[in-house]
C-alpha cells in the first residue's frame, strides 16, 4: 500500500493534473491544499492567454474529476506538519483545520454567510470587495464547503451572536469542532505550491495604496471576472466610473535588483490578455502596457500581441515609469516615463493604471523546504539540481516538484510539467521495495 501511494501537496492546477494523472494509473493520491478549496490562483483568472478561453470553465472540470475520483482524496484547508522515513516509505504527519463547519452535512446552500453581520476584506478578490467571517472561499469551491473566520467571528471573539448556526438547516455549524492530525504511509511526494503575488507597498513611486485608481494585475484580473466584486463591469475605484485609458505598468518588482531580479515569466502576456479584455468590456477604451522588453516565448504568443496592436487599440511604449503621481482635480494617475524609443520625458495622465507586480514561490515553500529536507534557491523557489536530465527531481529520493514553486511558468507550462511529473512519481513508486 506505501508504494502504491502519493502525497501531492498543493491544489492549484499543477497539483490537480498530477493527482488527476497519478490517480488514473492507479496510484493513490493525497491532495494536500491550505486553502479551503482546490483551484489555486487559476480560479482567481476571468480568462487564459493566448485563447482568451474562460479559465473557471477549463480548470472546474478537473475540480470535479479530482473530488469524484475513487483514488484521491482531498486534504483541503490542511497542511504538512511533519514527514519522515525514506523513498518508498515515508510518513506523513497532517494537520487538518477545524473549518468549525461540518463537511458531511454542509450542503452549500450560503444562509448562513448572507445573515452573517460580520463583514471582512475578501483575499479571494484581491482586496476588492469583501466577504463575511463565515464564507465559501470562492462561488466554484471544492469542497462546496463553508468556512468560519475565527479571527472575525464574533463567537470566537468572545462576542455574542451564533447567528450562523441558528439559521443552518442542516445542523452543520459546529463552533467545538477542533483540528485532526491524521497520518500517512505513502511512497513519494510531489511539490506543487505555487506561488504569491509580491508586496509591492515598498514601491512607493507608482503609488499603489496611496493613489486609489492604481490597482494590481491581479485586482483588475477580479474586477473584469463576472463573479468578481463588480459583477465584470470596469470601474475606476475613486468614482465608480468606466475608465478610458488604461495604463499597464510590467516588471514591478520584478527584473529589480532592489526586489526580485528574475522576470516572471507570465506579465507581459498577462497584461495584453486584460488590455484586450478590457477593450471588449469597453470597446471606446484605449491601453498602453509600458514594458522594458515584450518577453511573447510561448505558441501563438507573439500573434496575440500582434492582434491586441491591430484589433484592440493596445499600445506599446517602451519605458518604465519612474513616478506615479494624482491630479488632485479628478484623481487621474501621471505617469513620468523615458520613451526610451523617442528618447524624450514624456508626463502622461491615465484614467486608471494596472501594476504588474512580481510572482514570488510560496511563503510556504521555505517551512515545507526546512520539513521535508529539500534545498530552495536563492529567490526561494525548490531547487532542482539536474534539471536537464531529470526536471522534476530535488536533492532528496523519492520527492519532486512541479509547476510555478520550481521557476516561474504559466498555466500551460505547469499543466505539462505536473504530467511530466507525474509520470517520474509513478515510475519511482514501481521501483521503491
Amino acid at each position: 500500500m506505501t508504494r502504491k501511494a502519493a502525497l501531492v501537496i498543493g491544489g492549484g492546477v499543477a497539483g490537480i493534473q498530477a493527482s488527476i494523472d497519478l490517480a488514473g494509473m492507479g496510484i493513490k493520491v493525497y491532495l494536500l491544499e491550505k486553502k479551503p478549496s482546490i483551484g489555486g490562483r487559476m480560479a482567481q483568472l476571468d480568462k487564459t492567454f493566448p485563447t482568451n478561453d474562460c479559465s473557471m470553465c477549463i480548470l472546474a472540470p478537473k475540480m470535479i474529476e479530482c473530488s469524484n475520483h475513487e483514488n484521491i482524496e482531498l486534504l483541503t484547508y490542511s497542511e504538512l506538519d511533519e514527514l519522515t522515513g525514506k523513498a518508498g516509505k515515508f510518513k506523513a504527519r497532517i494537520i487538518k483545520k477545524a473549518r468549525f463547519v461540518e463537511e458531511d452535512k454542509c450542503v452549500g446552500c450560503g444562509e448562513c454567510a448572507e445573515k452573517c453581520p460580520t463583514k471582512v476584506v475578501d483575499e479571494f478578490n484581491a482586496g476588492l470587495g469583501q466577504r463575511k467571517a463565515i464564507y465559501k472561499y470562492f462561488p466554484q469551491a471544492v469542497p462546496s464547503t463553508y468556512v468560519i473566520d475565527t479571527d472575525h467571528c464574533r463567537i470566537f471573539q468572545g462576542k455574542k451572536c451564533g447567528i450562523c448556526k441558528k439559521i443552518c438547516k442542516a445542523n452543520a455549524i459546529n463552533y467545538k469542532q477542533k483540528d485532526k492530525v491524521l497520518t500517512l504511509h505513502i511512497g513519494a511526494v510531489l511539490l506543487a505550491t505555487g506561488f504569491d503575488l509580491y508586496d509591492i507597498s515598498p514601491l512607493t513611486e507608482y503609488g499603489w495604496g496611496k493613489i486609489k485608481n492604481v490597482i494590481t494585475a491581479m485586482q483588475f484580473e477580479r474586477m473584469m471576472c463576472a463573479s468578481g466584486p463588480t459583477g465584470g463591469h470596469i470601474k475606476r475605484p475613486s468614482d465608480d466610473r468606466e475608465p478610458a485609458r488604461l495604463a499597464f505598468i510590467q516588471c514591478v518588482g520584478s527584473r529589480d535588483i532592489r526586489h526580485k531580479r528574475y522576470c516572471s515569466a507570465v506579465c507581459c502576456m498577462h497584461a495584453t490578455k486584460e488590455a484586450i479584455l478590457a477593450h471588449e468590456h469597453c470597446p471606446e477604451l484605449v491601453s498602453k502596457i509600458f514594458y522594458m522588453d515584450m518577453r511573447a516565448v510561448g505558441k501563438g504568443f507573439q500573434d496575440y500581441v500582434r492582434r491586441a496592436k491591430s484589433e484592440y487599440a493596445v499600445k506599446y511604449v517602451r519605458a518604465r515609469p519612474g513616478r506615479v503621481i494624482e491630479n488632485e482635480e479628478n484623481q487621474n494617475p501621471i505617469l513620468n516615463y523615458e520613451d526610451t524609443v523617442n528618447r524624450e520625458f514624456v508626463a502622461e495622465e491615465f484614467d486608471m493604471v494596472i501594476l504588474s507586480q512580481a510572482l514570488i514561490p510560496a511563503e510556504s515553500n521555505l517551512s515545507i523546504a526546512e520539513k521535508i529536507d529539500v534545498d530552495i534557491d536563492e529567490f526561494g523557489f525548490i531547487s532542482i539540481p539536474e534539471a536537464l536530465v531529470n526536471p522534476s527531481g530535488t536533492v532528496k529520493e523519492g520527492i519532486f516538484a512541479c509547476g510555478f514553486c520550481q521557476a516561474p511558468m504559466d498555466v500551460p507550462d505547469s499543466v505539462i510539467r505536473a504530467s511530466a511529473a507525474a509520470s517520474r512519481v509513478a515510475e519511482a513508486l514501481s521501483c521503491y521495495s
